[in-house]
């Protein structure tokens, strides 16, 4: 029998993370771990031996089943930094140690861009006191910014829900104009890529137009060009909705959320919290034209809405994780698993590894040439990557009408 396996989830939750984390289970157990054991809240409760032995949750095939329709972290996530290793020694020491009491041999981590830095730092640092444990990194984030993969498990599904939700919301905005134009502006995450508000364009179709402009990060934003852009859409169109990344900013680096005093909160990465956007814009489209305009953020919901999954996304997000584990239980260490797709018409991937240290903290963003109309929109080619990521569905188990999940509350 092999060592032992320890999976945790870090960073914003997806709506298929579960999936990955499923994957990782199944691969350890078929592969001959002696046990697998979960982080509750990532590294952050690792360090704090908070750890969980998943045999008491995820007992057979019907559980892993339920896992992969419940949202959000099973493990519980968290972001946490850890320290570079150079003056911090005795935090790796303690990491290590704690990989030792339980027998850890294998140690992956479902993330995002932070996430792949702790995998990063964690086998460089095996490697420099020769410990024998394995690190894998298994992708994750709905922002889709992870360098050298295709795209990211997570985004499809996210994808997905901000298609059919703007046009479920294209439809609402045009039941009312009958007097005056409705401008409706919806804010969608994304704070240096743009590639969640780029899915918008997805709920364009044969019944469908699609939001009348769309604005992503890569382009800087200019207010006033914005403005006469609605006037002169309201002019023509009794319904006008925009849809608008979150981390649109200004030619001078501030963020259009800025303009309205939004939060001055940063996390452990330095990341500013960004929300806002839409109100102010809505609030300065009414200003300038008197035009009923209203603000809608997608926020936690376009990460969560596994009932809306993408059956594409969801065995994507379920073969990285179980790749991954298989790959450090044949001895691969400091890698990440990616997606190479080898055609879209029709939709064929594979599966590969990649070095961890060309990846971590490196941030892909939404290519130029697929930003058209005066970085006012995507283009056909950006279509063609995206649409192959949000087909087919998997159904909920339901209880008393509404879907059923897997938690840490259902101790068997």
């Amino acid at each position: 029998m092999k060592g032992n396996v320890i999976v945790g989830q870090s960073g914003g939750p997806t709506a298929v993370i579960n999936s990955s984390l499923a994957g990782v289970i199944k691969a350890a157990r078929k592969l001959g771990a002696g046990k697998v054991y979960g982080m509750h809240h990532g590294i952050e409760g690792f360090l704090k031996e908070d750890i969980i032995d998943l045999d008491d949750y995820i007992t057979c095939s019907a559980d892993l089943s339920l896992l992969k329709r419940t949202p959000s972290a099973f493990l519980g996530s968290c972001r946490y930094k850890l320290p570079q290793i150079e003056g911090n020694e005795e935090v790796y020491d303690k990491m290590f140690e704690i990989m030792e009491k339980y027998n850890i041999e294998y140690f992956l981590y479902i993330g995002g861009n932070d996430s792949m830095d702790t995998i990063k730092m964690l086998s460089d640092y095996a490697a420099k006191k020769d410990k024998p444990q394995k690190f894998m990194g298994v992708p994750k984030t709905i922002d889709n910014d992870l360098p050298l993969t295709d795209h990211t498990p997570g985004y499809g599904s996210a994808a997905k829900y901000i298609a059919t939700s703007m046009k479920e919301i294209i439809r609402d905005n045009e039941s009312f104009g009958a007097s005056k134009p409705t401008v409706c502006i919806v804010e969608i995450m994304g704070r240096h890529a743009g590639w969640l508000t780029a899915a918008a364009a997805l709920s364009k179709d044969v019944d469908c137009d699609g939001p009348d402009l769309i604005y992503l990060p890569e382009v800087p934003f200019d207010v006033d060009d914005f403005l006469e852009k609605v006037k002169d859409l309201a002019a023509k169109k009794s319904s006008v909705v925009i849809a608008v990344s979150e981390g649109i900013n200004l030619a001078d680096g501030r963020f259009v959320c800025e303009l309205g005093g939004s939060s001055d909160f940063v996390d452990a990465f330095g990341h500013k919290q960004l929300s806002g956007c839409a109100s102010y814009l809505a609030n300065r489209v009414t200003e300038a034209t008197g035009l009923k305009s209203r603000a809608i953020e997608f926020s936690t919901l376009q990460r969560c809405a596994t009932h809306m999954a993408s059956r594409t996304d969801i065995d994507e997000a379920y073969n990285v994780g179980y790749i991954a584990c298989e790959a450090a239980m044949n001895g691969d260490t400091g890698m990440m698993v990616i997606i190479q797709v080898n055609g879209r018409e029709p939709y064929l991937v594979s599966y590969n590894k990649y070095d961890i240290h060309e990846i971590a903290n490196v941030e892909k963003k939404v290519p130029h040439d697929w930003i058209i109309n005066d970085g006012t929109y995507v283009s056909e080619k950006y279509l063609e990557y995206a649409r192959p990521l949000i087909i087919g569905t998997i159904l909920p188990y339901y209880s008393a009408g509404i879907p059923r999940h897997l938690t840490l509350k259902n101790k068997k």
